[in-house]
């Protein structure tokens, strides 16, 4: 088992980086929110699972072992694997889904694309007594709504295509990355147009 890997940042992508450990770059699979916390050249240190298939050796990083666990025990309830327990750290941050699940919040479960009212039950039945609830703290003020801007083509192609890997449907992601981009700015870079358009298509969509 690779737990943690430590070394410079070789590139990073809207769903992985790469990692040189030893002299070997390591891809590794992470949500937006840890990948826009890792700069090229710099060094990192990722908290990481091996998700191990007949076919496949996927690594996943995270920012800290917390989430790793959070990561881990979403995989012991029937039906969701690495890819679903991922899209769902990138949908919802481990305080809003801890505290999703303490509360038994259906709702905010079912904004992770490929959860629906069966798996947000199956997740609180299994997980509820599994999390502590987080302290509350104040929710942030609704962004305002800008005038939806339609995004330059390859960034956009690129944003809603990683949409789509993480489970999102096509037109509901290319509606969140236009509106995305007419709240930003045509200079905002795909990993934050990336994020924005998470936040859009979450709980509060």
């Amino acid at each position: 088992m690779i737990s943690s890997v430590r070394g410079e940042v070789l590139s990073v992508g809207l769903d992985h980086a790469v990692v040189e450990v030893g002299g070997v770059g390591m891809a590794v699979q992470a949500t937006p929110n840890t990948l826009a916390g890792l700069r090229r050249g710099q060094s990192a240190r990722l908290e990481t699972a091996l998700v191990v298939r007949e076919d496949s050796l996927t690594l996943f990083g995270f920012a800290d072992a917390a989430e790793r666990e959070l990561f881990g025990l979403l995989q012991t309830v029937t039906g969701v694997g690495p890819r679903l327990a991922l899209a769902t750290l990138a949908v919802l941050d481990p305080a809003s889904l801890s505290r999703a699940l303490a509360d038994g919040n259906l709702t905010t479960l079912m904004s992770v694309p490929g959860i629906g009212r069966k798996g947000a039950e199956r997740l609180v039945v299994e997980l509820r007594d599994k999390v502590a609830p987080p302290e509350s703290t104040p929710s942030a003020a609704e962004e305002e709504q800008a005038p939806s801007v339609v995004a330059s083509g390859t960034m956009r192609e690129q944003v809603v295509e990683a949409l789509v890997g993480l489970g999102f449907a096509a037109k509901p992601a290319e509606k969140a990355v236009d509106e995305t981009v007419g709240a930003l700015g045509d200079t905002a870079g795909p990993s934050a147009v990336l994020r924005a358009a998470l936040h859009r298509l979450g709980p509060n969509r």
